[in-house]
């Protein structure tokens, strides 16, 4: 068996211990994806993020659930970038950069903000699919009645790098008897199988937020519940340009997360829009908690 140092970083708070938790593992290019998924499992994180070298941009991303590989995670991107940029990998004075992810190759900006480090990560296109499962099943997965759901808002798949189903919800204080139950949402979300779902508010817990949301995960990622999401909130800016405010043209909002949980945190939401494209970008911050180890095998090792 080898072993290999992971970091523990918190994305979207600058508390320890609440925002969202990815592993980090740095220089991860003598890794084979069968280790990788194998040190994501063993991490147990939602996320766990591999830095590797790069010959389209500055550096190359891959996100891992305990279950499989997904294309991009907000969290884990900001949980990266802030590991780099703090720990000088990433020079002091450079502003921006570009990293290289399974939905194509991407922007960073870095800027402090009130004396602490944020990072500020464009995302991918933004799509949209109707939801055509039933509405009633779909409460029940997640522990609350068809009557909480908000009938004036659309339900649908959306994605700006990973697919997930947003899910309008009357009052902020429906969040806090969710009970999901994820091995049902494959039979509803027949149409995306492996799509989380992602219920949100536009009633909120704090003034200062715009939304109020809980996410998630699918069953076949091997976790329950992010905490606090950076691609589902980066999609819910797009969702409320495209479905919510057609008479405007940019937004700039706050979300609200991780609070039924004891993980509170924030994100904030980006979205700029022409005639033809519309640009995603969610900021936030991050801190170190801990460093740990992790044992694995390479695959021909197994042979």
């Amino acid at each position: 068996m080898r072993y290999r140092k992971v970091l523990h970083y918190d994305a979207f708070s600058s508390k320890p211990n609440k925002g969202n938790p990815a592993g980090v593992v740095l220089s991860a290019d003598d890794l084979d994806e069968e280790s990788m998924q194998f040190i994501a499992q063993s991490v147990g994180f939602n996320e766990t993020v591999f830095v590797l070298r790069s010959e389209k941009a500055d550096v190359k991303l891959r996100y891992f659930t305990p279950g499989h590989e997904i294309n991009l995670c907000g969290h884990a991107t900001i949980a990266a970038m802030y590991c780099l940029k703090t720990l000088g990998v990433l020079h002091a004075d450079l502003n921006e950069i570009e990293i290289e992810t399974n939905v194509g190759v991407l922007p960073i900006f870095f800027e402090t903000r009130s004396g602490e480090l944020f990072i500020t990560m464009k995302q991918d296109q933004p799509q949209f699919t109707g939801f055509q499962g039933s509405v009633s099943k779909l409460a029940e997965s997640i522990g609350i009645t068809e009557e909480e759901i908000d009938a004036t808002m659309p339900i649908l798949y959306g994605s700006t790098g990973t697919w997930t189903l947003l899910l309008p919800i009357k009052n902020v204080h429906s969040f806090s008897k969710m009970k999901p139950n994820n091995s049902m949402f494959p039979d509803i979300l027949t149409q995306n199988s492996k799509a989380s779902i992602h219920p949100f508010s536009l009633e909120t817990v704090n003034e200062h937020a715009f939304m109020h949301a809980r996410h998630f995960s699918s069953p076949y990622s091997g976790t329950i519940e992010d905490a606090i999401t950076g691609t589902a909130s980066g999609v819910m800016g797009a969702y409320y340009l495209t479905y919510l405010n057609q008479d405007i043209s940019e937004v700039n909002f706050l979300v609200e997360q991780g609070q039924e949980v004891g993980r509170e945190g924030s994100v904030w939401v980006t979205v700029n829009r022409d005639k033809t494209n519309m640009d995603v970008y969610v900021s936030g911050t991050g801190v170190y908690v801990r460093e740990f180890e992790v044992s694995y095998a390479l695959a021909e090792e197994n042979v």
